[in-house]
């Protein structure tokens, strides 16, 4: 997500195009929140769950 953000966001500036760079931002934001949450080793999302 992190990546998908950096690329939005350099992309909506290149081209002009404003939405982009603001769903690149909420894109870098949610992915450095979860990369952080799972550093901490926090369940995300029902992560802790096993389904078989």
């Amino acid at each position: 997500m992190i990546v998908l953000g950096l690329v939005l966001l350099i992309v909506g500036w290149l081209l002009g195009i404003d939405i982009l760079s603001t769903i690149g931002w909420i894109v870098l934001i949610i992915g450095v929140i979860l990369l952080i949450l799972g550093a901490l080793n926090r369940p995300i999302i029902g992560g802790r769950r096993y389904w078989y």
